[in-house]
């Protein structure tokens, strides 16, 4: 099952901060071979998931867990007040009347505040972070960036469980209770003007149900005043606003909290995405999948003099017969040819725009039981992909063949670097012990 984007950000920074206990030579080196082993099969550079799962990230455990406990939490408690909302606003006593108002009122309010909610986490802003109190501390920085779209989304489940319980619990309470409906209001409002803002608010549903539009004729039996008593002259028509009030939840509380609902995980899987791309861990992944590893040996020191370089006739010569390997074009094929005492046994090339097979099949013919002397370009620096041609070669070849690098200086000649550059070579055979340097 893939990723979700905000687990991948959340592994991939997880794994971020792991890496940070490697060297930087070593990251490299392990990225360069993973994009090459793309290459070679005719595949992109691998995305943030095919990376965790080529080198094996653990993940970032369950960094999730103190928010999904409390959006199970809120879920929950939006649920039970929704019934107890409804139960309060529906309950009367006596000959008294449910106010229309009151519920018409508690829709828009309702409506505001999810918009709010979406309204905060689109511009990011965090007015209830204190609320976390010290739960807020042990959260990743790049967690906490997804604060504001994971509240917006926690907030909208609870609301969704608010309307739906009690959108319920009004269809309940029409099933077993004689519910009798009407409306009041302090200010000076006649039936028609009522009669107008409830067509207004009905405008959803009136043009393909109009059997729950109060006419005016309910509107005004149904209007009440606090010190008047007297019954309506059809109390069973009172009754009749129950459709209009469900479709005024439905489309004003139920409709919009699903609807944003859905829009915050949009809005929290787009930030999460744009999270990692801006992560400074990507950046540089990106960077080392398409820039060859350079090995440059260790920085001079800062102030005095370096170790004494030895001169380039000191190195051990050249065997007298044995297998000539040229890496990435170096030197010309008459030079590799006279380059030993003695006709070389073959003269085989690796390295450059060879692939990772053909390496390894080079390798598989050089096996012949003679030394491999393996031809590089001195003035360049070694690569990564040259390190890793030569650990390859000492598991590939027999313990005992005698593995030498010969540094040119020039294609056309079999002179060897000398100086820093040689000084440079040296350190990097230094790390791939049994490989020697070598002279003509």
């Amino acid at each position: 099952m893939p990723l979700s984007p905000v687990r991948r950000l959340l592994d991939f920074d997880a794994q971020y901060r792991r890496d940070q206990q490697h060297t930087p030579d070593f990251l490299h080196r392990r990225d360069r071979r993973l994009a090459l082993a793309r290459q070679q099969d005719g595949a992109p550079p691998p995305d943030a998931a095919a990376w965790l799962s080529a080198v094996d990230a653990p993940g970032a455990g369950d960094a999730l867990r103190s928010w999904r406990r409390g959006r199970a939490a809120l879920t929950v408690a939006g649920a039970v007040l929704g019934v107890l909302t409804m139960l309060g606003v529906l309950y009367v006593d006596g000959q008294g009347r449910i106010n229309v108002t009151l519920i018409m009122a508690l829709a828009l309010l309702q409506l505001v505040l999810a918009l709010a909610t979406s309204a905060q986490a689109l511009s990011g802003r965090r007015p209830w972070g204190r609320l976390l109190g010290r739960g807020d501390g042990a959260d990743t920085p790049v967690l906490r960036q997804l604060h504001p779209q994971l509240a917006a989304r926690a907030a909208h489940g609870a609301g969704l469980a608010f309307a739906v319980t009690a959108l319920l619990t009004l269809l309940a309470q029409v099933l077993v209770r004689d519910l009798a409906f009407g409306w009041s209001t302090t200010l000076q409002t006649s039936a028609p003007a009522y009669h107008a803002l409830v067509e207004q608010l009905a405008w959803p549903w009136r043009g393909w149900l109009p059997a729950a539009v109060p006419g005016l004729e309910l509107v005004e039996q149904s209007r009440y005043f606090r010190l008047v008593s007297e019954a309506p002259a059809d109390p069973e028509r009172l009754g009749a606003w129950w459709p209009f009030l469900a479709m005024l939840w439905l489309c004003y509380v139920l409709l919009p909290r699903l609807a944003l609902l859905g829009l915050a995980r949009l809005h929290l899987n787009h930030r999460a995405r744009a999270l990692l791309q801006r992560h400074p861990g990507w950046v540089a992944l990106r960077e080392r999948f398409a820039t060859p590893w350079v090995d440059s040996g260790q920085a001079p020191a800062a102030a005095g003099p370096g170790p004494a370089v030895p001169a380039a006739t000191e190195l051990a010569p050249a065997p007298e017969r044995g297998v000539v390997i040229r890496w990435a074009g170096a030197g010309s094929a008459d030079l590799a040819g006279r380059l030993l005492e003695q006709a070389p046994a073959q003269v085989l090339e690796a390295g450059g725009s060879a692939s990772l097979e053909q390496d390894r099949d080079t390798l598989a013919r050089a096996d012949l039981g003679l030394p491999v002397v393996l031809l590089a370009r001195g003035w360049e620096p070694p690569t990564g992909e040259l390190a890793d041609f030569l650990d390859d070669a000492r598991h590939c070849l027999p313990a005992d063949t005698d593995i030498m690098l010969l540094p040119l200086a020039n294609d056309d000649k079999t002179a060897v670097v000398d100086g820093a550059l040689l000084a440079q070579w040296q350190r990097f055979v230094g790390r791939h012990k049994p490989v020697r340097l070598c002279r003509p």
